[in-house]
């Protein structure tokens, strides 16, 4: 379970986050959901160790990760999808999935099939760059984030610049993930519906602050869509 408590965090004198609080728990989506510069990248890249809390604490499992550097994060389970993708596109399809090995024992250094059963498209390209596969890109970055192995997947607004018809396929593999049972999912959205038929639990975001959570059941739609609205 990763657990996040009073999270205070500051770029220079602004102040990005304030004292938010969430969790994730195996088998269950939470999904952060804000309109546009409310903090939820911030949030992601604290638990991801991108970027350090001035106070606060990050627990994942039961250990204390706040002053964890990224890559021992990853290591630990942790696996980031950013926002915007961020695969290598002079690398063939291959290599950036074996670009995720790095978190991983050299024993475990293996592209597992389960990927090519979730991404099918894939398969068929791996010869070819990542930059040149349009909308598969978002299909790669998750793809590559799952060779780790996570037990946490993080994914920021997965569902951005893409077309209907993948975000169709991303939400069945996020469904997917999050019935197998073997880890906690944190999704970043601005789009309600498409969190709203994942999500287990709500956490709404509004100017550095947490100012919703709970099950969706706990909230009428128009209060969570007022804090997605410009």
């Amino acid at each position: 379970m990763l657990t996040c408590k009073d999270i205070n965090l500051y770029y220079g004198s602004s102040q990005a986050l304030r004292g938010v609080s969430m969790a994730a728990e195996i088998g269950k989506v939470t999904c952060v959901l804000g309109r546009n510069g409310v903090g939820k990248t911030s949030l992601m890249r604290a638990i991801a160790g991108q970027v350090s809390p001035r106070s606060g604490s990050i627990v994942w499992g039961d250990k204390e990760i706040t002053g964890m550097p990224a890559y021992a994060r990853a290591a630990s389970g942790i696996a980031l999808v950013p926002q915007g993708r961020e695969i290598f596109p002079l690398l063939t399809v291959e290599e950036n999935l074996k670009s995720g090995f790095a978190a991983l024992p050299k024993k475990e250094r293996m592209i597992p099939p389960e990927i090519y059963d979730l991404f099918p498209v894939l398969k068929s390209m791996l010869g070819r760059r990542g930059g040149d596969l349009s909308g598969g890109q978002q299909q790669l970055a998750i793809a590559r984030a799952l060779v780790m192995r996570p037990r946490l997947l993080v994914l920021d607004e997965p569902t951005e610049g893409i077309q209907p018809s993948i975000i169709k396929d991303i939400g069945n593999v996020i469904g997917m993930l999050r019935n197998a049972r073997t880890m906690a999912i944190v999704l970043v959205e601005q789009y309600f519906d498409f969190a709203r038929d994942l999500a287990d639990h709500f956490v709404v975001m509004d100017r550095g602050e947490v100012v919703l959570a709970g099950p969706p059941s706990n909230f009428a739609e128009a209060d969570v869509r007022r804090h997605l609205t410009v």
